[in-house]
């Protein structure tokens, strides 16, 4: 039996993405669903570019044109909810996805740096961690994945002492990854590859870091304990371009969509 393959990236502009190859990834991909971050687009103009597909599409945007927004790509019907504080679905924050017993959160966790890089993002970004965590179930099938602008451990980011006043490396937005994992969540990557180093998902744009893989591992994807028995793998895609992050994936048993 087929695995059905779930990857995560944050595209930084679709409509950008898509010209860099991304729909020709999509079709290469083997995937049975795709959630993306920073959208920076309105659904109307992701479709006026996107190619003929069979997809089933769904796209959140910001109200702020050109910012944030979520969409997902999915082989199998989904029945999606995107209701959130409106302090949240302005920004465009989050999708909540069924796929049968499945529960998928596509979400596009805050940068708490602010504009003058002051942590003044910090508390929003923080209350975005609390409103995702209080309202899934994580006694049901649920994977939250997405791009949660936070290194959880040293091992995930190249330059762990540096970066220790860095928003997504702070102590209290770590912190908030641990509640996750106080409540049984499991990180799906470092449950493969616990040890692994170097594994990273962004990258600065500034010349030669990502060639260096100067990086930061900031996009996950987190099971509950009723889905660990159905994850097979997960992986970290770094030859995938078109973005300053690449692809996370994670493959699933497809007998979850019947789970009880």
């Amino acid at each position: 039996m087929k695995p059905f393959r779930v990857f995560s990236w944050n595209v930084n502009g679709i409509r950008a993405c898509l010209k860099k190859g991304f729909f020709d990834w999509l079709k290469g991909s083997k995937a049975g669903f795709v959630g993306i971050q920073e959208t920076r687009a309105t659904e109307a103009q992701v479709l006026a570019e996107l190619p003929r597909h069979r997809w089933h599409t769904h796209f959140l945007s910001a109200e702020k044109k050109g910012y944030s927004g979520v969409g997902a790509f999915s082989r199998r019907e989904m029945s999606v909810s995107v209701d959130l504080p409106p302090i949240f679905l302005r920004e465009g924050r989050a999708q909540f996805i069924q796929l049968g017993a499945l529960t998928i959160v596509n979400a596009y966790f805050p940068n708490g740096s602010g504009k003058n890089r002051d942590h003044s993002r910090v508390p929003y970004k923080r209350e975005f961690y609390r409103e995702v965590f209080d309202r899934v179930d994580p006694s049901r099938p649920l994977l939250i994945m997405g791009d949660f602008n936070t290194a959880h451990r040293e091992i995930d980011l190249a330059r762990p002492k540096t970066n220790r006043k860095t928003s997504g490396f702070l102590d209290v937005e770590r912190e908030d990854l641990d509640l996750y994992l106080g409540r049984g969540y499991v990180d799906t990557y470092r449950h493969f590859h616990p040890d692994k180093t170097g594994a990273y998902t962004w990258w600065s744009q500034r010349f030669g870091v990502r060639e260096r893989n100067v990086g930061w591992r900031i996009d996950m994807a987190w099971a509950s304990p009723a889905l660990m028995p159905f994850v097979t793998n997960a992986r970290i895609h770094p030859k995938v371009m078109g973005s300053d992050h690449c692809p996370i994936s994670v493959d699933l048993d497809p007998r979850v969509f019947d789970a009880i």
